[in-house]
């Protein structure tokens, strides 16, 4: 998808939380592994969240801030994680898969705050913060769930 306005990384966004639900919903019946089965059944859920949360991002952003021009801003290839579904995740113990989630937010939050400080827009950059805010809430929520699984 090629990233031209602020509403376009939106969606982008919500896509990128799409697949990763998916991909991860569709590996955890075929692990063997119960406990990693478990983890992503959790981690699918929580994607599923976030894309809702982002896509009400969506619904509700200000008409100018998401029109504004981020092309310019936005590296290509900015996240990197694996989201073809070919039971990749399946084949990862609970530690791997939580590495490579984790990573994948903090991808996602390292883009966003990169756009905080470019945007030349208040309203843009109020709605990339607000993201981002988001984001990093919703991580650092994922993290101390996995970590209390890890407790268990």
């Amino acid at each position: 998808m090629e990233i031209r306005t602020f509403c376009d990384l939106i969606e982008w966004t919500r896509i990128l939380h799409e697949k990763l639900a998916k991909c991860l919903a569709h590996c955890a019946p075929l692990h063997s592994d119960e406990r990693a089965s478990f983890l992503l059944k959790y981690l699918a859920s929580h994607e599923v969240e976030m894309e809702q949360m982002v896509a009400e991002f969506q619904r509700q952003a200000d008409p100018n801030a998401a029109s504004t021009h981020v092309y310019d801003y936005v590296p290509h290839d900015s996240v990197t994680t694996h989201l073809e579904c070919d039971d990749h995740y399946a084949k990862l113990d609970a530690a791997a898969i939580s590495a490579e989630v984790f990573d994948f937010h903090e991808q996602i939050n390292s883009l966003y705050q990169t756009l905080v400080g470019k945007a030349e827009i208040r309203s843009a950059a109020d709605l990339v913060k607000s993201l981002l805010d988001m984001e990093v809430e919703q991580t650092k929520r994922l993290v101390r769930q996995v970590e209390r699984m890890n407790d268990l």
